[in-house]
């Protein structure tokens, strides 16, 4: 069995979200066994949903190439006028 990417779990939770949502059971195998999930557990999958887009937002930061500083990107001024 491969990991998934997190491309692959945002687009799991995604699909799980707009399901639940339209009032279906959703059956997940988050990698810890299959967990049935019901429109209770929306707050969970939103969490998990959001989790997912986090990482997804991190990876394309540090691949964009900003300045960092201890893990937090930042910009630099000039303030000599130039």
């Amino acid at each position: 069995m491969t990991t998934p990417t997190a491309q692959e779990m945002l687009d799991a939770y995604l699909k799980a979200e707009l399901d639940v949502l339209a009032g279906k059971q959703v059956r997940m195998n988050l990698g810890t066994g299959d967990r049935m999930l019901t429109r209770e557990d929306l707050p969970a999958i939103r969490a998990g949903r959001q989790e997912w887009q986090a990482v997804l937002n991190s990876q394309a930061n540090r691949a964009a190439g900003g300045a960092r500083l201890g893990g937090l990107g930042f910009g630099v001024a000039r303030l000599d006028g130039n």
